[in-house]
């Protein structure tokens, strides 16, 4: 069975709800409940469904403009590559030398030379970047 669009229920639920961009905690929180609840129901009509991603639309420009996710450093990038992969330190001596050079890293004491990160990048597989935008030095 298709579903056609209600134009009429959709206009309903907008007026219901007023929906308007976020100016506040307390309105996050509100459009939070309300998407959760629509997110829940069983048997969500299409209507509730376009409504739905109108709400989570809102909630992400709120969130995006008001906890913005900052860049990691390059030892934070290199923990949370370890932990994915449940890793220790003594896994990276191979690729950076000696224990001392893997614990200068990991405390941010000192940054990834461009060698150390292309050894990284090819080890876990990932983008070079990861380990050089940190660095305040050009590349």
């Amino acid at each position: 069975m298709i579903r056609s669009f209600d134009v009429k229920y959709y206009t309903d639920l907008l007026v219901k709800y007023q929906p308007k961009p976020i100016a506040n905690e307390a309105e996050n929180e509100a459009a939070i409940a309300l998407a959760s609840e629509l997110e829940h129901r069983p048997g969500r009509s299409l209507e509730e469904e376009l409504f739905l991603e109108l709400l989570i639309t809102l909630i992400e420009k709120f969130e995006s403009e008001n906890y913005p996710i900052t860049a990691g450093d390059s030892a934070s990038m290199l923990q949370h590559l370890m932990d994915a992969r449940d890793l220790d330190k003594s896994d990276l001596i191979p690729l950076l030398g000696t224990e001392k050079a893997v614990e200068e890293i990991m405390l941010d004491r000192r940054a990834i030379e461009r060698d150390e990160a292309r050894k990284l990048a090819e080890f876990f597989r990932v983008d070079i970047s990861l380990f050089l935008e940190a660095r305040s030095q050009p590349v």
